[in-house]
């Protein structure tokens, strides 16, 4: 086993994090590159846990991406994007094939993932946004965040970057565990470079208004930057930084000199495809440089990264889901399926892989068992540690989605999915029938088996009811009162 404190070796090389035109490493270039580290097993860690500093405690980087389709990340296949620098995460570390997003939509996914909790036990069941009459969620001021639990156990908690879980008090990221706040307070963005919705300007520092100028892109990624090189100076304090950029989000809004690059190099990609294209290699270059800057300031050695997005990638902007079905907003595994990743030197042996079928809140008690902290019995998530060193998590579990919302432009829209081992209940809106899904045996989700397996389709039918009513028990509008929360 790896010392509780062991990093990489310094004699070994590192790539250049920040150039935009070298190809992704293979797995196999990495294992020749990095020596192969052992993963710590469970007990030491938390031995070293409960011994170590607070600086030998790891820093958590959490880089969540909006709207990322699993086909638009260049390492799980072959590609028309390249993202060399977010593939580099997996392969210096370990890349999840089986991850999926709490929701089809933002605000769901980003409570689920800061609480730990199902969206609909957080009180975020469907898309907060701009307009109160179109909002349908509120986010619980009584379910402690990630950061709350993290500033319990000593740690500096910031979000740069898109909040999309409330727009005013109790519900601001200062007022729900972060100590730091720049960034986007709102859903989507009108343009990156105006950065308005709906005529309004939802960027803050802290509880400041604040008037930014450049691509929003580019400005969390001069933040993080700042924010990582500060704590930097802090060795005794470990940090997590959350990182939800609002890219690829439409609109899809590219850097003119990005999209130039990608129609020289390929022509005949339609307009629509080329500019997400440009879109995401934007992206994934700052976060290229997100990475340069810890390995600059020396805290890679000891920092965590992890890599995903909130739900998949939406068709209608022509972006990539493949080789799954249907896209955002979808129950299918297109809407469901994102890119996962997570990288950590000298504890998660670089190249590994997993199938593990996990949930992207799942990172919730893995952070907090990192941290030194018990994760409280009222989570809905697992922890992935065992994955991460190597092991498998045993037992079966249910995985629960849902997305609630209504009115006339939305439809009434108000629909679950419930995945039990290999097979998945789901429907894409209230008035059809529940689809059942052999998930081994069909991947692509294409034999409905509903009239044809009675047996299972009642059996995660059942199950399905019980989360519904669960659920239910959260309020999710805000209460007509003070006194009432």
């Amino acid at each position: 086993m790896v010392a509780c404190c062991a990093h990489r070796d310094d004699n070994v090389p590192w790539p250049d994090l920040e150039s935009t035109t070298m190809t992704a490493y293979s797995v196999q270039e990495e294992k020749m590159k990095t020596p192969i580290l052992i993963s710590l097993s469970f007990l030491t860690l938390l031995a070293c846990l409960n011994t170590a500093g607070a600086a030998e405690r790891p820093n958590f980087l959490l880089i969540f991406a909006d709207d990322l389709g699993y086909g638009d990340v260049s390492t799980y296949h072959q590609s028309d994007v390249r993202t060399p620098n977010i593939d580099r995460i997996a392969a210096e570390g370990m890349l999840f094939t089986t991850m999926r997003a709490n929701c089809t939509v933002c605000s769901p996914s980003r409570a689920s993932l800061l609480t730990g909790r199902y969206p609909d036990r957080a009180g975020v069941p469907g898309v907060i946004r701009t307009h109160p009459e179109n909002s349908w969620g509120y986010f619980d001021p009584s379910v402690p965040t990630l950061a709350d639990e993290l500033n319990k156990a000593g740690y500096h908690t910031a979000i740069i970057g898109k909040w999309h879980l409330g727009l005013e008090s109790p519900n601001t990221p200062n007022e729900r565990g972060f100590d730091f706040f720049h960034g986007f307070l709102g859903d989507m963005m009108d343009s990156y470079t105006t950065h308005l919705r709906h005529g309004n300007n939802y960027m803050r520092l802290g509880a400041e208004v604040i008037e930014p100028e450049g691509h929003a892109t580019d400005l969390f990624t001069t933040w993080a930057g700042d924010y990582l090189r500060e704590r930097a100076e802090q060795a005794d304090e470990p940090f997590f930084l959350y990182l939800p950029y609002n890219a690829p989000h439409f609109p899809i809004e590219p850097p003119e000199e990005w999209l130039a690059r990608v129609r020289q190099r390929a022509p005949d990609l339609s307009e629509a495809r080329a500019k997400d294209v440009a879109f995401v290699e934007h992206l994934d270059d700052r976060v290229g440089r997100v990475l340069a800057t810890l390995r600059e300031t020396g805290l890679d050695r000891n920092t965590l990264v992890v890599f995903t997005a909130d739900n998949g990638g939406s068709l209608p902007h022509a972006q990539n889901n493949d080789p799954w079905r249907d896209g955002k907003q979808s129950h299918y595994d297109g809407g469901l399926r994102v890119p996962f990743m997570v990288r950590w030197p000298g504890h998660i042996a670089p190249g590994s892989r997993s199938d593990y079928a996990g949930l992207v809140f799942d990172l919730f008690p893995t952070f907090l068992q990192l941290a030194g902290a018990t994760p409280s019995d009222e989570l809905d998530a697992v922890s992935l540690i065992p994955i991460l060193e190597g092991g498998t998590i045993d037992g079966p579990r249910d995985l629960y989605f849902v997305r609630r919302e209504g009115g006339r432009i939305y439809g009434g829209k108000s629909y679950e999915a419930l995945i039990r081992g290999d097979w998945k209940l789901m429907q894409n809106d209230p008035y059809s029938p529940l689809e059942l899904y052999n998930l081994k045996a069909d991947p692509q989700e294409q034999e409905n088996l509903a009239a044809v397996e009675k047996r299972m389709f009642n059996a995660l039918a059942d199950g399905l009811r019980a989360h519904v009513q669960r659920g239910g028990a959260t309020a999710w509008q805000e209460p007509a009162n003070e006194s009432a929360r």
